[in-house]
């Protein structure tokens, strides 16, 4: 499993070409009705990217994680999302609803399973 420093290494990477690509290909993104709804998955997939980079500078901080990294995440990828058309900030927020929903379940089941580990040693 990769530790934080190199999670948000590769965090970090992803944002920036993912970002780039989309800046790149924006007049593309706002063509079509389909595209613009890609562009506003393409944007949910820069908070969630974004969201594991704050996630872990603030793990190696040491700083407790919370509503702050999911507000500024969002901000970041709306704005990106902004960029290309109106239409991508409504499909972004939207997008990125159900990615931190399901991300939320998923660190629901992880802590589930490692206190159940540790209850057994």
């Amino acid at each position: 499993m990769a530790g934080p420093g190199s999670s948000m290494t590769y965090s970090f990477l992803l944002f920036t070409v993912i970002l780039s690509l989309q800046e790149i290909y924006r007049g593309k993104l706002a063509s079509s009705e389909f595209f613009t709804i890609l562009g506003g998955f393409i944007s949910s997939l820069l908070f969630l990217v974004l969201l594991t980079l704050i996630g872990n500078f603030q793990e190696t901080l040491g700083i407790r994680t919370g509503w702050g990294a999911v507000i500024i995440a969002e901000a970041v990828a709306l704005i990106a999302a902004s960029t290309v058309h109106r239409v991508c900030i409504t499909t972004c927020f939207l997008f990125s609803a159900g990615i931190l929903y399901e991300v939320n379940k998923l660190s629901g089941v992880m802590l589930s399973k490692g206190e159940s580990k540790s209850k057994r040693y």
